[in-house]
């Protein structure tokens, strides 16, 4: 094992992580070793993860693992073409050998304008601390007792909790570090730590299943455990005696953890690959009217502990504060390198992702646009892939609560709801102040004006 393997390995049962710098001079000698066999450019990046994830199912562990992965992956240059290869060893001679290999498979691939690294005036080259690493020695005795508790707590609410998919705890932290041949180098430590709980509800004959679960960077920020499961098994049980609803035509209310999805489906529609691919439900949208005119979305990638937050995109480009969406027109597309060069523009610092998407919302919350929608339906489980990123046609599997006069009147399940993507995009009415921290997209519930609602 090279002086430089060792380093970036040290650490990892200490909890401190990986040795940036070690890392960084892998990265150096990638690009070293490229420039010496003739690359024109050429990146790479290194990745060290570890974690802790423990399972527990009616009182007893069910699985204890722990992970431990390493791996560099090498891009290399010959003019236009492009080469890539990857190593989990880390040693000097495996990252030689590696690159070697990416130079040789760049020489049989086509020509491709596009290809190459960033332009120089998009790397960033201040990288702000963001706070994304609180590293947690949590023992796996600890981590057990915590897991078990949090199913406790919701095995205990009810006797109608009668079984359980298990309550699990996991804490995960790594460090990756990203380089290339103009002269860029940074990494940033971060972590992950979440504790959910699955159970299911019996009464008589019928079964229900739900859950919840909590999700930071920092271990201290995590719900209780025995919040995350009581409010597992309140879920689960107010989901028993469901109905098939009749088939209509209704407003639709997506609770945040939906919602989120429904700004996915947006977001997939306006990446530069659905574009330069011509697939896309809202191809040559930019500066068009694509939300209710009262409508912003914003991205903010440098919040502190947020888990949307990045210094950097995976190209080392700068990532900044952006309007993706402002007064319902879209502003421009999510774009990388590449993406941006297949429509003749600039990145906009979004290789790998958008980074803290922010909707705005108004002031109502779940309950007030329960009210205000006074007949319809809150969607709180979707099922199926039923959606066509080419023509925004839109149809899934939904379970979820019947409104009747502006209350929640009892719950359904077995239907299917439709629309059009572009349509329901459009005729979002409200977005509640129930946001939803737990991901890269922060939404609270989305109310859409009417969708077709089929059941009986």
């Amino acid at each position: 094992m090279s002086e430089r393997t060792s380093i970036a390995s040290s650490g990892q049962n200490s909890g401190q992580g990986p040795d940036q710098r070690a890392l960084e001079s892998l990265v150096h000698l990638a690009i070293e070793e490229a420039g010496r066999l003739g690359a024109t450019e050429s990146e790479a990046a290194v990745s060290v993860d570890t974690g802790l994830s423990v399972t527990a199912r009616l009182g007893e562990v069910e699985t204890l693992e722990y992970q431990r992965d390493r791996g560099m992956g090498v891009t290399v240059y010959r003019g236009k073409r492009k080469g890539s290869a990857s190593t989990a060893d880390l040693s000097d001679r495996a990252i030689r050998e590696t690159v070697a290999k990416a130079y040789s498979i760049a020489g049989f691939t086509a020509e491709d304008d596009c290809a190459g690294l960033p332009d120089p005036d998009t790397i960033a080259r201040n990288i702000p601390d963001l706070d994304l690493s609180h590293p947690w020695s949590i023992e796996p005795d600890a981590a057990r007792d915590m897991a078990v508790a949090c199913e406790a707590a919701a095995l205990t609410l009810d006797k109608r909790i009668t079984n359980s998919e298990g309550a699990s705890l996991s804490s995960h932290q790594g460090l990756r570090v990203y380089g290339n041949s103009l002269g860029f180098v940074g990494g940033y430590p971060s972590t992950l730590h979440s504790l959910s709980c699955v159970v299911i509800a019996q009464d008589k004959d019928e079964m229900q299943r739900d859950y919840w679960y909590s999700s930071v960077r920092d271990w201290r920020d995590l719900e209780q455990g025995d919040h995350i499961g009581k409010t597992a098994a309140q879920r689960a049980l107010r989901r028993l005696n469901a109905r098939k609803p009749a088939t209509t035509s209704a407003p639709v209310l997506y609770v945040p953890e939906l919602a989120r999805g429904v700004i996915g489906h947006f977001l997939g529609a306006v990446r530069g690959g659905s574009q330069y691919r011509r697939a896309s439900f809202l191809l040559d949208a930019a500066g068009q009217q694509v939300f209710p005119d009262w409508m912003n979305i914003s991205e903010r990638p440098h919040i502190p502990k947020a888990l949307g937050s990045a210094p950097f995109d995976s190209e080392g480009c700068t990532t900044r504060d952006r309007e993706l969406v402002a007064n319902g027109v879209l502003d421009g597309y999510i774009l990388g390198t590449y993406s941006a060069r297949k429509l003749g523009l600039k990145t906009t610092g979004n290789a790998g992702g958008v980074h803290n998407l922010i909707v705005s919302h108004g002031p109502d919350d779940f309950a007030t646009l329960v009210r205000k929608m006074d007949r319809g339906l809150v969607v709180t489980e979707l099922m199926g892939q039923g959606v066509n990123g080419v023509t925004g046609d839109y149809s899934r599997g939904a379970a979820g609560f019947w409104v009747e006069n502006g209350a929640i009147a009892y719950p359904v399940h077995e239907l299917t709801i439709a629309g059009n993507l572009k349509d329901m995009l459009r005729n979002i009415v409200a977005v509640g102040s129930d946001v939803d921290m737990r991901g890269g997209v922060r939404t609270g519930s989305i109310l859409v004006e009417r969708m077709t609602i089929a059941g009986e």
